[in-house]
């Protein structure tokens, strides 16, 4: 058990019927390398990758909350704009470069099953993770982006 933290990215398929044939997106889904069975590819409308995922990286979690949940710790899906991305990556840039102001910067939180809360190697090892997360995410400027917990 532990604090587990995703990052979705969300793409959507432009697919209507409206849409002449060579504009239109679509995926195929196997099984086995078979159609899937129970899926109909051309009534997918979103595809959702996991992006990030991080392990009682507690300080970042806090800042999704407090940032993006407004305060609400509720194990839900929410919403991430670029914007928030891009104040989190320059939160997580400024930290790392100046480690002092690490614990003003982004605080650790403590909780049940949500690890250390030292600004140690680890905290510093979120921070590094985040970062790529967030940059690879920031290449695409098309998908919609969403948080998620569970403890």
């Amino acid at each position: 058990m532990g604090l587990d933290m995703y990052l979705y990215k969300k793409s959507y398929l432009m697919s209507g019927d409206w849409m002449q044939e060579e504009h239109r997106e679509s995926v195929v889904i196997t099984k086995c390398g078979e159609p899937h069975p129970k899926i109909k590819s051309d009534r997918v409308k979103y595809i959702i990758e996991e992006v990030g995922y991080w392990r009682k990286a507690n300080a970042i979690h806090k800042w999704f909350v407090d940032n993006v949940q407004n305060g609400v710790d509720d194990c839900g899906s929410y919403r991430v704009s670029i914007d928030q991305l891009e104040s989190l990556l320059s939160l997580c840039k400024t930290a790392l470069e100046d480690r002092d102001r690490a614990s003003e910067l982004l605080p650790s939180q403590s909780g049940f099953f949500f690890g250390n809360t030292e600004y140690d190697e680890y905290y510093f090892g979120d921070l590094i993770h985040t970062i790529e997360i967030i940059e690879d995410c920031l290449s695409d400027d098309d998908a919609e982006f969403e948080y998620h917990s569970s403890w």
